[in-house]
Formats: structure tokens, sequence, C-alpha cells
């Protein structure tokens, strides 16, 4: 959570994060598209046949702080296992976390490899599960020989955060992710702020 003052404005950090085309991107550009106020512009940054997106909006429903409104930035991570120190770098500061796992039965090694290492790199930067909100998404639902949910939740979701069942190029669950993670994310906020004030 950053705090400017000047502009009267709270702003969180949402960092999708999960094995390449699990359908993180996929997630973030449907958002974009159908967020029906304030937002900013979608971001791409090419990295060689990889893209990691952003954009930013602005929820003005959710009050933290009377009279500053509160805007989140939406991030995805570069898939492909090249791209670790670029992961890493879009991990830094990140309010909240939704991991993208593909449900397709022979991605199940991408999906913990990938989880594995994004816990290295919350290690790296001083955060834990217990600090920060994750969300699990388990997506793909519709294609052909994929894992049950629960093997997901076995093999996957080790620490048993909330997930979602998702078909993010249709739109399911997609939202429903979201306002997951967001709901953490406020929850905390409205913790730590009142910790403050004591």
């Amino acid at each position: 959570m950053m705090i400017d003052a000047a502009k009267k404005e709270i702003k969180f950090k949402i960092v999708y994060y999960g094995p390449g085309l699990s359908g993180k991107t996929t997630n973030i550009v449907y958002i974009y598209s159908k967020f029906p106020g304030l937002k900013g512009n979608l971001v791409t940054i090419d990295t060689k046949g990889e893209r990691t997106l952003f954009f930013d909006f602005l929820p003005i429903e959710i009050e933290i702080i009377k009279g500053y409104k509160t805007r989140f930035y939406l991030y995805t991570v570069p898939g492909q296992v090249f791209y670790k120190t670029t992961r890493r770098l879009v991990l830094k500061n990140a309010d909240g976390i939704i991991y993208v796992a593909d449900s397709q039965r022979n991605r199940l090694k991408d999906n913990i490899d990938t989880h594995k290492e994004m816990y290295e790199h919350m290690k790296y930067y001083d955060m834990s599960r217990e600090n920060i909100p994750i969300v699990m998404q388990y997506n793909k639902r519709d294609l052909p020989d994929i894992l049950t949910i629960e093997e997901l939740e076995r093999e996957v979701n080790w620490y048993h955060y909330p997930y979602f069942p998702a078909i993010a190029i249709k739109g399911v669950g997609v939202f429903k992710t979201l306002e997951a993670i967001i709901r953490e994310v406020v929850k905390r906020s409205f913790a730590k702020a009142k910790e403050l004030a004591t």
C-alpha cells in the first residue's frame, strides 16, 4: 500500500503470477475490456515474445481513509523460464498475488515449479504468505485432460488459499478471482490502518 497525499490516493499493486501460457495475460486483458469504471491505459512491455502487462483502475466506492480514492494497479509477470529476474522485479512491493495455475494435466510440473519460484522471490523481498494475501485461480477448466480440483488443491495449493475455477478466455471466474484478492488486500489495509491509529 502506498499513500499519495498530493493526489489523495491510496495505491495497491496486485500481481498475476503463474507459469507461461497459464492465462495471466488473458485475465488482465479481459478485465481491462470489461471494467466499467475509470481506468488508465493498458501498457504492454514486450520482452522478446513474452508480454508483461499492467494497467490501473480507480473504484471510488472503496474508502479506506476519508477523502482518499483507492487505485489498484494490476500486473502480470512474464511466464517463460528465462524471465526469472523480470518476474522477481514485478513482484516487488506487491500488496496481493493471484496465482494462475494451468489446469491441464501435462502442466502440473510447470505449476509446481513456478509456485516454488514465487516463494523464493517473496523471500528475497522479505514477503511471506502470512503478510500478503494470495488467491489461486485454476484456469482452462474447459479443456480436455485437466486435473481435478482435488488434485490441484493437493499438488499446487499447499497452504489452502481461496481458489476459483476459471475459463479466462471466456471471462468465467475472472472477476470473482479479482474481487477476492481486492477484498483481502483492503481488509488487511484496514487492519494496518487501525494498528497505526492506536
